[in-house]
This record gives C-alpha cells, structure tokens and sequence, in this order.
C-alpha cells in the first residue's frame, strides 16, 4: 500500500496534530484486532450518544474506562479465578482476552457516565456546546460614520 504524506498540509495549521493521527490510523487499515470487542454508537437524542460494547464474560472490576485528552480509552483484563482455572471447558466461546478500544472525542463531547448490565457496557455521552461556539444572529443597523478632519499645511 502506498502511504500518503500529510506534511504540505500540516503546514499552515496550528492545533490540529489530531487530524494528523486520524488520517494516519484510518489509512492502517483494519488488523481484525479492532472487531474486539464489537460495539455500538448510538445517537440517544439530539446532544445524547451512547457507546455500548459487548463484554460478556467481563466483571466489573476487569473493566477500566479512561478519558485523557479528548481520547476515551476503555481497557478490559480478566482476572484469573480459582474457579475458572478448575473448570474443564469442552468448548470455549466466550472470549475473556485482554481488549483496549479507543474512540476520540470531539471538544465539545463529555462524557456522563457509565453502566454495566448483563455483559454490556454502556457509555453516556453528551454533546455540550459552549456559549462562544453556538451560531449567534448579528443585526444589521446603521452605524455612525467617523468624521475626517483634513489638516492644515503651515
């Protein structure tokens, strides 16, 4: 595959490394390790997301959830049991391998909270604009003209 250079673009740009490594892991292609574990992106309602993941065989104490500078990181280990290691499994299906899935935010997405219910993850998500950022209507009126005084050559 050929690789494409992003630098004449990243010239002129101030603040926007992000893009850089978006457009670096996009053109890496997909490995198969990223189908692990499968998730969801849902739009909840109009500033409301939520992220939900597959994690079956995952307690809630295997499961960590990180957000650090605009990248939300969730991590999944499984803690080795007593229990686990005395079973004899036939066949094994429920996959129980350490996973980390990162999703970048926007600026303007926080993150609520999140939930564990019968082997899903779920991550509330909620778009909140800042006052500066929203669109704002600018009337249009007349404005008084600045009066130009010529000077005097001596």
């Amino acid at each position: 595959m050929r690789s494409i250079d992003l630098s004449p673009l990243l010239r002129s740009t101030v603040g926007f490394d992000h893009l850089n490594r978006l457009m670096e892991t996009a053109l890496r292609g997909d490995n198969g390790e990223s189908a692990y574990p499968p998730y969801n992106i849902e739009k909840v309602d109009e500033d409301a997301y939520r992220i939900s993941m597959a994690v079956a065989g995952f307690g809630e104490n295997d499961l960590d959830v990180t957000l650090h500078e605009g990248v939300l990181t969730v991590t999944g280990k499984a803690q080795e049991e007593d229990v686990e290691k005395a079973k004899n499994y036939l066949y094994r299906g429920i996959a129980r391998r350490a996973f980390e899935r990162r999703f970048r935010l926007a600026d303007t997405i926080r993150v609520v909270g999140a939930s564990y219910e019968n082997g899903l993850l779920n991550i509330e998500l909620r778009r909140e604009v800042p006052e500066h950022m929203k669109p704002q209507k600018i009337a249009i009126g007349k404005t008084a003209r600045a009066k130009v005084i010529e000077g005097k050559a001596a």
